[in-house]
């Protein structure tokens, strides 16, 4: 099953940032750009993921930025099987 990702609202108008858990694990997903409000850095979609036992601190999911929400999305979805099959595997 797919996460769903929801918009976080917060006080930077055009910050844009999204979250979402499944199966112990948290992805965000934000909106970077090179200039103008919100985070900066090559413009798209940066995804990371952590985990909420092991505390690592946030890794970037691989292939970020991307260049539309949907495919940092799909990403996630992609890395949390992976890391659900990694935690069934020990």
């Amino acid at each position: 099953m797919a996460m769903q990702f929801t918009r976080i609202v917060n006080p930077v108008a055009d910050m844009e940032i999204w979250n979402a858990s499944s199966d112990g694990f948290s992805f965000v997903i934000s909106h970077e750009s090179r200039d103008g409000p919100g985070f900066h850095g090559p413009p798209g979609y940066v995804a990371s993921w952590r985990s909420f036992s092991r505390n690592p601190g946030a890794i970037r999911v691989c292939g970020s930025p991307f260049k539309t929400l949907t495919e940092a999305e799909q990403a996630c979805n992609a890395m949390l099987e992976y890391l659900t099959a990694k935690l069934e595997e020990e």
